[in-house]
């Protein structure tokens, strides 16, 4: 079966902390609940471009670089 069975993606856009909040988690829970979201509405996987200075944060929530995108597989 391919990595996305379910045919519906999601794509998160634009996630900006502001200086002052960084490196506090609040990224971190943000996107945690996004990906949960995404989940309960059966998309089988989540894109998002990101900035070299996120990319750390979204390979530890298990992104991986997929053609231009990081992308994460939903399925269980």
């Amino acid at each position: 079966m391919g990595s996305n069975p379910t045919g519906r993606c999601a794509f998160l856009m634009n996630v900006y902390t502001a200086p002052e909040y960084r490196r506090q988690g609040v990224a971190a829970r943000v996107v945690r609940a996004c990906i949960e979201d995404a989940r309960a509405r059966g998309a089988g996987s989540l894109l998002l471009e990101s900035t070299q200075m996120g990319e750390p944060l979204y390979r530890s929530l298990g992104f991986a670089p997929a053609k231009g995108y990081m992308r994460l597989s939903l399925r269980d």
